[in-house]
């Protein structure tokens, strides 16, 4: 019997994204958490479990001795929602390949990609289950096989899933591996499990393959989340679960007080908390219990931070589609529950929550504590085109009856096996490939750029961005959260830090901003430009008289006012 208290693991984090759960930097899944939690429980030490992403395997050949050297090599992956990634590249089939044929001990793999691997992480793809030359994959979960497995001296396991209460003990003790994150601590977010599983059964869907929603108790989400931010965790996101507002119910019916349990102890155990913010919210719930999902959204919107979005799964507005597919919300429904959420918590930090949804030139000067998001998908049985007119009509009504989104996500179905639509697989989407490039292309005119005026309007502070990368001498950059703005600031500015910014400009889905408060007397000629009104003769001008005592001399120099953005600094003194 091998003494597991002699075994070196490593674990390799290729990265997932499914219906309700993410882990692409910089979030961290719960699944390497988790299953160093497990690996403990059986008895190997924590200082002999090494960690390392998929991004550090490309970056450094010499990481891959560790996965060659293990006795035991865990991979975890899989992706069963396509998306765009700007913080990590998930782990291709080959890459994924490569690491079996270089472990030299025992290898496991596991998470997601027990659905199911296509030729590439994208939608409009059909998925087969593949070991990819594994030792063990685990058909059930990767945390309890990595358990078993050690339990058995590394000889095998049952494909079994693990329970709440194994998740109470492992949670907690693989708090620490977040510590090998190449992100930590500054630009880290955990994804926090509060349920999985759902009582629909959606057609595309690989949630109900995890059975009906079992929820965690809140003393144990907020005992994970005080181990986390020990170890220097400040972001959070209440993100593995199908519908936030049904935590501690039956499933479906929202649980006010539930809410305010969890979220009341995690800001208690996290008194200096950066993010807290959420992901899934089902708006079939919101309209089927309007006033406790009221009083839910109402507690949310208390304690978490501003620009939380809400996912709403609507995925098509054409009822042909909703019938054939088992979709749980109408497009009246869906527009009822936007309506409410922008009622209950679409209003900003310093404002009066009575006064919501706010914006325009009264609004305060920060993003929305919460507003609802939508995914469509296409290719799902029966999308023809007056399928892609139901949703631009749907998007349409929204901005036009004054209510705001902060993002919609438009994809195309991947198929897996276990969902019905394994049997259709991409061929629908497929065949609308054109139809749906053209629709993408309008919808991101017509409806995301207006709509993100309106929520972030020129003026609007986005604190604490991360600056990212640069790309035609611009710094892009990214707060921390659920699906956070792409900034785009003037100069290429230093990698790394974490800067306050001014929305400037807007694109589709991405805005242009300066730092914040911008100091008119150091500023740049292209920074001075970018803000509204201004443009370059003017900024030449600015450059040119400075400097200036205080914005509103220099307002009174150029007629533009520039309270919003500016600040005037006396030359030679402290910032």
């Amino acid at each position: 019997m091998i003494d597991p208290t002699t075994l070196d693991v490593t674990l390799v984090d290729g990265y997932v994204d499914e219906p309700a759960h993410f882990g692409v930097p910089p979030y961290v899944s719960t699944y390497p958490r988790y299953t160093a939690g497990a690996l403990v429980d059986a008895g190997v030490p924590a200082e002999r479990i090494t960690y390392h992403t998929i991004d550090e395997l490309r970056e450094d050949n010499g990481k891959w001795a560790d996965v060659a050297d293990a006795d035991l090599f865990v991979y975890i992956g899989g992706m069963t929602v396509p998306g765009k990634y700007v913080g990590g590249t998930p782990a291709e089939p080959d890459e994924v390949r490569k690491m079996a044929w270089t472990a030299d001990g025992t290898s496991l793999m596991g998470g997601p990609v027990k659905f199911g691997v296509g030729d590439e992480n994208a939608g409009g793809t059909e998925t087969e289950r593949d070991d990819l030359d594994f030792d063990f994959v685990a058909k059930g979960d990767v945390e309890a096989a990595a358990f078993d497995l050690v339990e058995s001296g590394l000889e095998g396991f049952g494909n079994r899933m693990r329970d709440n209460a194994e998740i109470d003990r492992w949670a907690e003790a693989g708090a620490f591996v977040i510590e090998q994150h190449p992100n930590h601590p500054d630009y880290l977010i955990c994804e926090m499990e509060t349920s999985r599983g759902c009582p629909y059964r959606c057609s595309f869907c690989t949630e109900p393959l995890y059975g009906n929603p079992s929820f965690r108790e809140p003393t144990s989400v907020i005992a994970e989340v005080s181990g986390l931010y020990d170890r220097g965790a400040r972001h959070f996101r209440l993100g593995r679960q199908a519908d936030i507002l049904a935590y501690g119910g039956n499933g479906e019916k929202p649980n006010p007080d539930a809410l305010r349990e969890l979220y009341g102890g995690i800001r208690e155990v996290a008194p200096d908390i950066g993010t807290l913010h959420l992901d899934n919210m089902n708006p079939i719930t919101v309209v089927e219990w309007p006033e406790l999902s009221r009083e839910g959204i109402r507690v949310i919107a208390e304690h978490n931070t501003a620009g939380d979005t809400a996912a709403f799964g609507l995925e098509s507005a054409d009822p042909v589609v909703q019938e054939e597919n088992n979709l749980n919300v109408t497009a009246e429904e869906c527009f009822e529950a936007v309506k409410i959420v922008n009622e209950e918590a679409g209003w900003r930090p310093g404002e009066d929550g009575e006064s919501a949804p706010t914006f325009g030139a009264d609004a305060a000067n920060r993003l929305p504590k919460l507003l609802p998001g939508i995914n469509l998908l296409h290719g799902l049985k029966g999308e023809r085109r007056e399928t892609f007119d139901h949703n631009r009509e749907f998007l349409g009504r929204v901005y036009d009856e004054g209510l705001m989104l902060r993002r919609v996500n438009i994809r195309q179905v991947m198929a897996f096996s276990g969902t019905e639509m394994n049997e259709v697989g991409a061929d629908i989407a497929n065949d609308h490939k054109k139809l749906f490039k053209q629709y993408k292309r309008e919808v991101r005119e017509e409806i995301d750029n207006p709509m993100l005026q309106r929520v972030a309007p020129p003026g609007t502070v986005l604190p604490n961005v991360h600056l990212e990368y640069h790309k035609d001498g611009r710094t892009f950059g990214r707060q921390l959260g659920t699906y956070p703005l792409l900034v785009g600031i003037p100069g290429e500015r230093e990698l790394g830090r974490t800067i306050d910014v001014a929305v400037v400009d807007h694109g589709f889905r991405s805005v242009t901003g300066v730092p914040y408060p911008l100091d008119v007397n150091s500023a740049t000629m292209d920074e001075l430009t970018a803000i509204p009104g201004l443009g370059k003769q003017r900024a030449g001008n600015v450059i040119v008289n400075r400097p200036y005592e205080t914005p509103d001399e220099l307002a009174e120099t150029v007629n533009v006012d520039l309270s919003k953005f500016a600040r005037a600094e006396k030359p030679g003194s402290a910032d």
